[in-house]
């Protein structure tokens, strides 16, 4: 699972997910990557399915990178604790995902494999996705 080795801080606001992404909104290493169209978090768990779900399927041919990364620690108080007495604590990681990001790259495979990969991992991720080429972006197909 995807976690930062050490932070600043434990606990985190919550924060807001308004506006459209503006880094992380071309497909830098790939030919093929999967773009969010709604804002979300992305749990680690959530990033590791879909990773697994791409490699499984492409079988230990052409190369994928994950653009995202869980920063953002969440918080839960431990069931049937009353009200007050503080924050909980950190419970699980998030990506904070915005319209127009990129999440997943992949490279080294036919258009039909990577599209297929691509799709099996957008069903395993909370975000209605695109699957786009470098191509698309390239002339202006942004959202």
């Amino acid at each position: 699972m995807l976690m930062p080795k050490r932070v600043k801080r434990r606990r985190q606001f919550r924060g807001r997910m308004k506006g459209d992404a503006h880094k992380g909104n071309i497909i830098a290493y790939g030919e093929y990557g999967i773009m969010a169209l709604e804002p979300s978090w992305i749990t680690s768990n959530q990033i590791e399915a879909a990773r697994v779900a791409m490699t499984r399927y492409i079988r230990r041919g052409g190369q994928v990178w994950v653009d995202i990364f869980p920063h953002k620690p969440v918080t839960k108080k431990p069931a049937e604790t009353r009200m007050g007495s503080g924050k909980g604590s950190p419970e699980y990681w998030v990506a904070v995902v915005k319209p127009g990001r990129i999440m997943f790259e992949i490279a080294g495979v036919s258009e039909e494999i990577a599209r297929e990969a691509l799709r099996l991992a957008a069903h395993k991720l909370p975000v209605k996705c695109k699957i786009v080429s470098r191509e698309e972006l390239a002339e202006g197909g942004e959202k």
